[in-house]
């Protein structure tokens, strides 16, 4: 950094409903792999930072859970992550998309019209804002207006940006409009720091990913994934991690007949980690039945479902 010159640094955080996007712009604002990112909803459970560095700024994105009525203690921890987001932000990004109803969970957002920081109102995925025209006989322009004000009306203090996270478009002028809003500040982390979180936590991240892919029903939803051993060396990294899941049932779908599920989920989760990590890995992975697990915050605790 020039001598004189002015730092910026500030905590941006990302909130909104499930399977708006918000993951696919934390990669994208990112530059790295960092969040799940998937079709389904409910994939990001934590709140998992990432960092951008510059030599005269630090941005600190945090993404978090899509906001939903929690049924259950998992839940439960998933909503705190996203309101704890709403306390500590410099500059706040709530992230919708085309075909989103804007009044859907408006006790959060009616924490989120209370905010005095500057809050960026992101209408995602407008890259289908043509077919959704098209199926409403509209004209693309006339619906995304009728979106804007829209959203206008609920958060009248918030700056309305439309953006395609997944073909980046809108995305430079989004990162510009940050820097101009951060706080003049020193770095909160290392410059050469990506994220808050450690190796196992993108281990379990990867595999839980792989999961959600290629299971169905309440599969993924009923898998947390432990990485139980962590072991680098200059050639490889060892790992050894546990799958648990709630039933019995469960187990055997997980694991398939003569072991061929299992054995493909692995197989897929050592290419993405080798393509993460860039470094040859060797995996094993285990399944366990824990009945109480989504339910118990003891164990929700162990696996690190504590917003605190």
């Amino acid at each position: 950094m020039k001598e004189n010159s002015v730092h910026k640094a500030g905590f941006v955080n990302i909130v909104g409903n499930p399977n708006v996007g918000k993951s696919t712009l934390m990669n994208q604002l990112v530059g790295e792999r960092i969040s799940i990112a998937t079709f389904k909803a409910q994939t990001t459970r934590h709140r998992i930072m990432g960092i951008v560095n510059t030599d005269d700024m630090q941005i600190v994105f945090s993404d978090t859970p899509g906001v939903l009525k929690p049924n259950y203690k998992l839940q439960e921890s998933m909503l705190a992550f996203s309101e704890s987001a709403l306390q500590d932000a410099d500059v706040l990004l709530y992230v919708t998309d085309v075909v989103e109803n804007p009044e859907k969970n408006m006790d959060f957002l009616a924490k989120v019209q209370k905010m005095t920081i500057p809050v960026l109102l992101l209408i995602n995925k407008i890259d289908n804002l043509a077919s959704e025209a098209s199926s409403a006989g509209e004209g693309s322009d006339r619906l995304l207006a009728q979106i804007v004000e829209r959203w206008h009306q609920l958060l009248p203090n918030a700056e309305i940006l439309p953006i395609s996270a997944k073909n980046k478009f809108g995305v430079d002028l989004l990162l510009k409009r940050i820097h101009e809003l951060l706080p003049e500040s020193p770095a909160y982390f290392d410059k050469d720091q990506l994220t808050d979180k450690p190796a196992r936590f993108f281990v379990s991240e990867i595999i839980r990913e792989k999961i959600l892919l290629y299971y169905d029903k309440e599969i993924p939803y009923s898998v947390e994934v432990r990485v139980d051993t962590f072991k680098e060396t200059p050639q490889r990294i060892d790992i050894h991690a546990t799958i648990y899941v709630e039933r019995d049932s469960q187990k055997g779908i997980i694991i398939g007949h003569q072991g061929v599920a299992l054995k493909k989920l692995g197989i897929e989760s050592r290419k993405a980690l080798e393509k993460f990590f860039d470094k040859r890995i060797n995996l094993e992975t285990f399944v366990k039945v824990d009945k109480d697990w989504r339910s118990s915050q003891r164990e929700l605790d162990a696996f690190g479902y504590n917003p605190e």
